[in-house]
């Protein structure tokens, strides 16, 4: 017996959604202890350097293993005339239409739902769980056109966020601006804030990017985008913060190296920094706004 696992996954221009991968993790927890020896074809467009269908030869299996998702359309029928030979088995999928060539062709279907059957609880719920992994507020501009020559805006946003990709964290794209009328950005700076402070942590380009975050305690990973540096240097002199790269020497060694300092020493620096702004104690702008006021009397 040897088990070719495959699902929506696994087609050329099908996709992978995190339910469906922890699907066949928990197919994989079932075969793995059990001894029986199976292998796993992936779309070349989310693991380009994995096995993929056409490079199988169904002559090598005898049990074809569909995981997850719904049993329709034409990529599942040419599953059955391409591994006529195997036994075919479907678990954890949606029926739509039992009389579906889809749904006819394997030998067994252990549907999750389908028509006029008590429904069963997906394979995901019971999938074997992994270490959490930090959870990443990005925060990035490509405005600011009032810095002129010096603006890197764009290349800091393209190298940070190629980055990032390679990161083992869960993203989060975040925006300053807040907005009454559209649903996906905040409409006041609570909101804004209490998201903010659910992170592990932020990088950003943005000058309140860094000093939000710092506010709420959480580290920041923070990138000048303006070459000499500009007012997010500036703003992380000011506030004694360590973790800041500037346009002129980004590279992945630099992100890096503060990228683990952000996640080991720097939730405590940061949440010094949160107390010393909520103890008020250092003065700023509006300390001295009263006697600026009173120096213009006419």
């Amino acid at each position: 017996m040897r088990i070719l696992l495959t699902g929506w996954f696994s087609f050329r221009d099908g996709e992978a959604t995190a339910g469906d991968v922890l699907a066949l993790r928990r197919v994989e927890d079932v075969l793995g202890p059990a001894g029986i020896p199976y292998d796993v074809v992936w779309s070349p467009g989310f693991h380009p350097g994995a096995r993929h269908l056409d490079q199988v030869r169904p002559e090598d299996y005898s049990h074809l293993v569909f995981v997850c998702g719904p049993l329709h359309g034409p990529q599942i029928e040419e599953l059955h005339r391409r591994f006529a030979h195997c036994v075919r088995i479907a678990v954890g999928t949606s029926v739509l239409d039992a009389g579906a060539l889809a749904v006819t062709g394997f030998h067994r279907v252990l549907a999750r739902d389908a028509p006029d059957t008590e429904p069963g609880r997906d394979l995901s719920a019971r999938a074997p769980a992994g270490p959490a992994r930090p959870v990443v507020g990005v925060i990035l501009t490509h405005g600011q056109h009032e810095y002129g020559r010096q603006r890197r805006h764009v290349q800091v946003a393209d190298e940070v966020t190629r980055w990032l990709a390679g990161q083992d964290c869960a993203r989060l794209e975040l925006e300053t601006r807040l907005d009454t009328r559209d649903w996906r950005l905040s409409a006041t700076p609570e909101q804004l804030e209490s998201v903010l402070a659910r992170l592990d942590l932020v990088v950003t380009d943005r000058l309140h990017g860094l000093v939000l975050a710092l506010r709420a305690g959480i580290p920041a990973l923070a990138v000048d985008p303006v070459a000499g540096g500009a007012k997010v240097t500036a703003q992380a002199h000011a506030c004694g913060w360590p973790a800041l790269v500037p346009a002129e020497r980004l590279d992945a060694g630099r992100l890096g190296t503060w990228w683990d300092w952000c996640l080991t020493s720097g939730p405590a620096a940061a949440r010094r920094i949160r107390a010393e702004f909520l103890g008020g104690k250092e003065p700023d702008g509006a300390d001295a706004l009263l006697d600026a006021l009173e120096g213009t009397e006419g």
